[in-house]
């Protein structure tokens, strides 16, 4: 069996082979790092998703590192450049911590479109807690969706947890009150609440998120104690605009990016971690219950590499 190391480098031998074995083929035979190849490196870090800023500042620091005469070897910038990732990312590597001691039960808010792996990704999370022998409870405030509903129930009972719904169509806000509820007369520890990822127009979906948090917020103050925002890796630069849109909405504090295995675009994880800020708790790297685990900076770029 595959340790989750060994899965995350083949997960990610799409964006390697998308993003450092170009670098190795653009450097290859070069003694000394010339304008052109700068360019050429610079279109590189481009096309694999880092997005501009982060291209922009890398390909600066390069720059500067020449002019002080450090980098005028092509293998010394390959290094140089693996060390700005790792720098880059080990600022956005901040695991999920729960105090369960002062903090029962504690809210997670998930959030993120239709298709990104909310539901997938909430079964895998509740099964790690479970296994550790707490009590989890998983609400479906996703009512547009019969299919997520019925999704996140089968996952509710693989794992072990406890489950509210409504009807379809009800009041997303209803499902977020009913949860919080059951979860302090049921004390639970862990509560996930669900919620849609589509609506008519983004304003609705919007205004609705911030209306569900309101609720969470007033029937258990002090919560939802995270808002984690579900990205799918394959939507390449389109995850930072849309992490932008629910940042702005409901205030994400936490990313747990999926569907790793499947991309060349791997490469987005650093330019969301540059751009917005907002910590990396999860990597998923497959299907199985236990391919989702917390990001790791150091494994990331080590299996990149």
């Amino acid at each position: 069996m595959l340790s989750f190391f060994e899965k995350l480098k083949k997960g990610l031998s799409k964006t390697h082979q998308g993003f450092v074995e170009k670098i190795d083929r653009l450097f290859l035979g070069k003694k000394t790092l010339s304008p052109d190849l700068l360019d050429e490196l610079e279109m590189v870090l481009f096309e694999a998703d880092l997005g501009v800023r982060t291209t922009t500042q890398l390909i600066e620091a390069v720059r500067q590192g020449l002019k002080r005469g450090e980098l005028q070897d092509p293998e010394k910038v390959r290094e140089f450049i693996k060390q700005q990732i790792l720098r880059i990312l080990q600022a956005g590597e901040k695991p999920l911590s729960i105090d369960f001691a002062n903090t029962k039960p504690f809210v997670v808010m998930v959030v993120g479109v239709n298709g990104a792996g909310k539901t997938t990704t909430i079964g895998k999370i509740a099964h790690q807690y479970s296994s550790q022998g707490r009590k989890v409870l998983i609400g479906a405030a996703d009512t547009f969706r019969a299919a997520a509903v019925e999704q996140l129930e089968i996952w509710a009972n693989r794992v072990g947890a406890d489950f509210i719904k409504q009807s379809k169509g009800s009041d997303p806000s209803a499902v977020a009150y009913d949860s919080i509820h059951a979860a302090k007369a049921r004390d639970a520890d862990l509560v996930f609440i669900d919620t849609a990822g589509r609506l008519q127009t983004k304003v609705n979906l919007m205004e609705e998120l911030k209306k569900v948090k309101r609720i969470i917020a007033r029937e258990l103050p002090g919560s939802p104690h995270e808002i984690l925002l579900v990205l799918d890796a394959t939507t390449g630069q389109n995850a930072i605009s849309q992490a932008k849109l629910f940042h702005e909405a409901v205030g994400v504090t936490g990313i747990a990016l999926t569907k790793l295995d499947g991309t060349a675009k791997g490469g987005i994880i650093i330019g969301i971690t540059e751009e917005l800020k907002i910590p990396i708790r999860y990597i998923g790297v497959g299907e199985g219950i236990d391919d989702l685990k917390e990001f790791n900076a150091t494994d990331f770029v080590n299996a990149l590499f």
